[in-house]
């Protein structure tokens, strides 16, 4: 895997439940709303220090998405909550896992190292 991968193309269609992303080297992940904000990176849903835990049961309707740098986007979901920033190397990690695991991702991998 690259260590800094950055998207070619984000595709988030409006009122999805997923959020696509086509990566250089053609691999294409589609990862569901409610695994990203499952696994929301920010430190108010995972604390400071530790792995990414899975937290089931967020508003996962994706209401916006806004790119931070050339490193990740900025996830706004339905209730308003937006300060988990996904790194491009952290989405590119959760969609090799969603890919190899679909929806049983949180059982089977319900914490990811950071």
């Amino acid at each position: 895997m690259n260590p800094s991968p950055i998207p070619s193309q984000i595709k988030a269609p409006h009122g999805a439940p997923w959020v696509e992303l086509h990566w250089p080297d053609a691999s294409v992940h589609r990862i569901p709303t409610a695994i990203l904000r499952g696994y929301c990176p920010c430190a108010g849903c995972q604390g400071h220090n530790g792995p990414i835990t899975f937290q089931a049961g967020r508003d996962s309707e994706l209401i916006e998405l806004e790119g931070v740098g050339n490193y990740g986007l900025k996830l706004a979901w339905g209730d308003r909550h937006d300060t988990g920033i996904y790194t491009y190397r952290f989405l590119r990690q959760l969609g090799e896992l969603y890919t190899a695991h679909g929806a049983a991702l949180p059982e089977r991998v319900p914490q990811i190292g950071r």
